[in-house]
């Protein structure tokens, strides 16, 4: 009697065990590297904005001189 409560018992705690659901730990990025890559990445896009402008500006005066 006493052997086959044990065993009822270890039945049931390895049934519960095996049925536990396994949670996924979260992970959480960090807030501050997204918003330093983006500054740096607007920033780099000024920059050539600006080589930009400053580049049409020259082939405007070019340009302008050429046909005089």
């Amino acid at each position: 009697m006493n052997k086959s409560i044990l065993l009822a018992s270890l039945l049931a705690a390895a049934a519960l065990t095996a049925c536990s659901k396994k949670e996924e730990p979260k992970v959480e990025a960090p807030a501050a590297a997204p918003v330093e890559a983006a500054s740096a990445a607007a920033a780099e896009a000024s920059a050539a904005a600006s080589v930009a402008v400053d580049a049409a500006a020259s082939a405007v005066d070019a340009a302008s001189a050429a046909s005089k």
